[in-house]
């Protein structure tokens, strides 16, 4: 989903999952998340919220236009044009801004914890901007264990201690996902697959994954 100043948040997203998302309590609990945490964040990788407007029903967020695409359609694009150390030096760049972006979110408190390919939009400058905070957690949310408990984020870029239930640090949690959207961008494939969730826990609990189309199990 692209993101832009001036436009409607919550509408898009209903036009983009078709319609009625966003009038759920879940769905407006979500953008207030969003824009709370928004609110702590001035970076040139993260998206910036200029403004939050509001009616009896819903709720308008202002945001930074990027005009580019999601970091999963420029990947995509990528790999079809070029090849080697080209590629390799486009993703470096983006994944030094990923990297600079999600430090310092850890730096205010701020826990992404959806962080994939669809939610790291590319500005006309062919800069990345982080965005879709609807799941992020602060430090009010860490139990007195000093952990995180609320299972989320999207199935191949969970990191595997969040299946565990036992709680987990979300910082370390968004740097594995980082390292999952790295992949990506260097071998044009998800380190973790399958159709069956199930399989796919326990691929990534295992470490049982593929590099360049080879069977690759972690730590072994």
């Amino acid at each position: 989903m692209k993101q832009g100043g001036g436009a409607n948040k919550q509408q898009q997203e209903n036009n983009n999952r078709g319609g009625g998302v966003e009038d759920t309590e879940a769905g407006e609990l979500r953008i207030k998340i969003e824009i709370s945490t928004l609110k702590l964040l001035k970076h040139p990788n993260v998206v910036r919220l200029h403004e939050v407007l509001a009616s009896k029903t819903k709720i308008y967020m202002v945001l930074e236009y990027a005009t580019g695409w999601e970091l999963f359609d420029k990947i995509l694009l990528l790999i079809s044009q070029f090849k080697g150390l080209q590629r390799e030096a486009e993703g470096r760049k983006f994944f030094q801004q990923l990297i600079d972006g999600v430090g310092y979110c850890h730096d205010q408190g701020v826990f992404h914890r959806d962080l994939k390919l669809e939610n790291v939009l590319i500005d006309a400058n062919s800069n990345i901007k982080i965005s879709d905070f609807g799941l992020s957690a602060l430090p009010r949310h860490i139990r007195e264990d000093g952990l995180l408990h609320t299972t989320c984020g999207s199935p191949n870029y969970v990191a595997p201690e969040i299946f565990a239930n036992r709680g987990y640090n979300g910082a370390t949690s968004d740097i594995w996902s980082c390292g999952v959207i790295l992949y990506v961008i260097l071998t044009g494939y998800l380190s973790f697959d399958d159709r069956n969730l199930a399989v796919l826990y326990q691929k990534i609990c295992k470490g049982d994954g593929f590099l360049n189309g080879c069977h690759l199990v972690l730590g072994t």
